[in-house]
């Protein structure tokens, strides 16, 4: 059987696909996965040890230079195009996910129900629509919609990403953390200070912290975290192949609720996860060895990118601003110490 999973974006998005294709991996004996993303993601879909092929669509640098991508797009379609799939199923339940899948040749097309889709519309591009409602993490929703799809129980086992990644950075130097602070909403930032005195815990018990930052904000943010403190190492911008090594390397991951966070659980490393705004429960750390702090504010989870409590808070809303470094650390450490006991 030839399967083809469309979801095009975003990091967290994807990330949250690898159970459903670990368990389809295993279910359907001879199955074939391909998978249809934005090329921004292709690096991650590649990452998945059953994903066949990769057709990696040019959407975001279509968005922003059309003419100069035309012939690219042209070529990722033939590709496309160029294979046959008994199944197609639509992960993302957008209208441009389900028009992306409707250019592809297969027998029949699989997505969320109109009552579960992110967009209604999407369900009129669906050969067979599958009602499963948001009150489930959607990597079990994603799951959920796999086994209806192609016909087998959900197993009763935890979500498996299924990622072998060992191509860490080799151990020369201190045992280090990242500290993943950048997301898209401002209400899901923690504040300067309590990275800083983070990092300056993590000094104290023989940790790096290593940072890195995309763009004006995130630059001032992390050279404000780091003045002083020689443990913190910022890395330059870097692509996703880059990052991935460097988060594979490293002993933990503190984060925020951003997508890298959410690949970083998933490749089994001792993962903290600081919620305030969103639901865990929905949209939480998937993996192994993750522990999620989370707000106890009776206003959280808001689900909001502006903050009503304090609409000027700057960075850290007081959801997030309760969190203290000290139990962030302790948090940490009993995660390290159930993966590697020595430190």
């Amino acid at each position: 059987m030839r399967v083809l999973l469309v979801k095009l974006s975003s990091l967290g998005d994807v990330v949250h696909s690898y159970p459903a294709v670990t368990d389809a991996a295993a279910a359907v004996p001879g199955i074939e996965i391909d998978w249809l993303v934005d090329e921004a993601f292709a690096p991650l879909a590649r990452l998945h040890p059953s994903v066949r092929r990769v057709i990696a669509l040019p959407i975001r640098r279509m968005k922003k230079q059309p003419r100069a991508t035309f012939s690219d797009l042209r070529q990722r379609l033939a590709e496309l195009r160029a294979e046959r799939y008994d199944v197609l199923i639509d992960a993302q339940g957008l209208l441009k996910s389900a028009f992306a899948g409707r250019l592809a040749r297969a027998t029949t097309r699989h997505g969320f129900g109109r009552g579960s889709a992110r967009e209604g519309m999407a369900t009129l591009f669906y050969d067979r629509r599958h009602d499963i409602p948001e009150t489930e993490h959607m990597a079990v929703r994603i799951r959920r919609l796999f086994a209806a799809s192609l016909g087998y129980a959900i197993p009763a086992s935890p979500p498996d990403a299924g990622l072998r990644y060992d191509g860490g950075l080799p151990g020369d130097g201190r045992p280090y953390v990242v500290l993943i602070h950048g997301t898209s909403w401002k209400t899901k930032t923690w504040t300067r200070e309590g990275w800083r005195d983070l990092a300056a815990r993590l000094d104290a018990q023989g940790l790096d912290a290593v940072l890195f930052a995309h763009g004006a904000v995130e630059n001032e943010r992390v050279a404000a975290i780091a003045a002083g403190l020689g443990n913190v190492h910022i890395l330059p911008p870097a692509s996703i192949e880059s990052l991935v090594p460097v988060l594979a390397g490293a002993a933990g991951v503190v984060t925020v609720d951003t997508g890298l966070g959410h690949l970083a659980a998933a490749l089994a490393l001792p993962t903290i996860g600081l919620y305030g705004p969103t639901n865990p429960g929905l949209t939480g750390l998937v993996g192994p060895n993750i522990a999620e702090i989370v707000s106890n504010r009776t206003c959280a989870p808001c689900e909001k990118a502006n903050c009503a409590i304090r609409p000027d808070f700057g960075e850290g809303p007081p959801c997030l601003a309760d969190q203290t470094a000290e139990a962030v650390v302790a948090r940490l450490l009993r995660q390290i110490a159930i993966s590697t006991p020595e430190l």
